[in-house]
């Protein structure tokens, strides 16, 4: 009966825990019994680390995974902390997502990069060709390699890289799972909490309870109706009171052209304008961008993004490029004192064709769970 046999028959021998990542107990970790230290061994083409310098190596790697494991913690807290909701909160959330996961990653490549190339040892090695189908001694010569292997990284001898490694990699497994939350259907733009796409504040009143005015965008300068009376001109212009709201803005920006009576065609809708003057979304509707070149010769006006050309003259209809439907028309009117207002809202969604086609799918599936 061999040695190996007969610690086979002994299942009641008490053993030492197994350490994660290491062969089974019992096992020596550099292939042979004799073996006990690989720095105590004169392998010819092994070259060996300092042991002084490995071990200050040992802290800067055991440094950089527990910096790993600070950023991995940062990254969770900073996708509760930061929500979104506009331009600023969104930026802010994606710095901070990013420059934590940065930081994690760094540290964790880092670490392990030192780890290599200051603490393992360095081998010269000669591959020789060999069949495919590898020789039962051979497969033993492997698995004694990988035993040895895994002694000679430190993992067991340096219990503060393995303690630290293990740190540092919890919390990042965490990380897929936090970022599927962004999956779910209920975060898209035709979700219930986010049905603000649809709508501008044109709709809204000033505190007085008056509609809001127009006003040149840059200058905050309300427009007298009888001021902007040259046929072709082109304007600009935002609701007065949100000159600097960034999240109004995104969605209420016009653009006011003037046109002569002849020009106007069955497109425009005659009801909403006053003495020729129409007011147009300035977003465009294929992804955003503001259409804001005009060509007066052609009542054509040019997203310079991806060359979506709309009709002014016509509805803003769409004649050339990507984008899927016409920019929306703006109902104006004057009040009191001449100058222009709005009389409501968009009657369709201003933005992206996207944002519009969320939302109706949003409200479809609403009807669907009433019906």
């Amino acid at each position: 009966m061999t040695d190996n046999e007969h610690e086979i028959e002994q299942p009641d021998e008490r053993v030492p825990k197994r350490v994660i990542g290491t062969p089974a107990p019992g096992t020596s970790m550099l292939g042979t019994a004799e073996a006990t230290d690989t720095a105590d061994q004169d392998v010819p083409g092994v070259t060996l680390q300092d042991e002084k310098k490995a071990r200050k190596a040992e802290k800067i790697v055991a440094l950089c995974f527990m910096i790993t494991f600070l950023a991995s913690i940062a990254f969770i807290v900073s996708y509760v902390v930061f929500q979104v909701g506009s331009p600023e909160a969104t930026g802010t959330s994606n710095l901070a997502l990013g420059g934590s996961l940065t930081v994690a990653i760094l540290g964790l490549a880092i670490g392990i990069v030192i780890w290599v190339r200051q603490i393992m040892p360095k081998y010269s090695l000669i591959q020789e060709r060999h069949p495919m189908a590898s020789a039962e001694d051979d497969r033993e010569v492997v698995a004694d390699t990988f035993v040895q292997g895994a002694n000679e990284s430190g993992f067991v001898k340096r219990k503060l890289l393995r303690r630290t490694l293990l740190l540092a990699a919890a919390p990042l497994g965490l990380v897929p799972v936090v970022l599927l939350r962004d999956l779910d259907n209920s975060k898209m733009p035709g979700a219930k909490f986010n049905q603000t796409l649809r709508h501008t504040v044109w709709g809204e009143k000033t505190k007085e309870g008056k509609p809001l005015r127009l006003v040149v965008e840059g200058t905050g300068q309300p427009i007298r109706a009888a001021d902007f009376n040259s046929p072709g001109g082109i304007l600009s212009v935002v609701p007065e009171g949100y000159q600097h709201d960034l999240n109004a803005l995104a969605k209420a920006t016009l653009i006011l052209i003037k046109f002569r009576p002849e020009e106007i065609k069955s497109g425009v809708r005659q009801n909403w304008i006053h003495d020729g003057i129409v007011a147009y979304s300035k977003i465009c509707t294929h992804v955003g961008c503001p259409a804001a070149l005009y060509e007066q010769n052609t009542h054509h006006i040019l997203c310079p993004c991806h060359q979506s050309t709309f009709d002014a003259a016509d509805g803003a209809k769409v004649i050339f490029g990507p984008a899927a439907r016409p920019l929306p028309q703006l109902p104006i009117t004057v009040d009191g004192e001449g100058y222009l207002v709005a009389q409501g809202d968009f009657e369709v969604p201003p933005g992206p064709s996207y944002w519009e086609r969320g939302d109706a799918e949003a409200a479809a599936r609403e009807k669907g769970g009433q019906a």
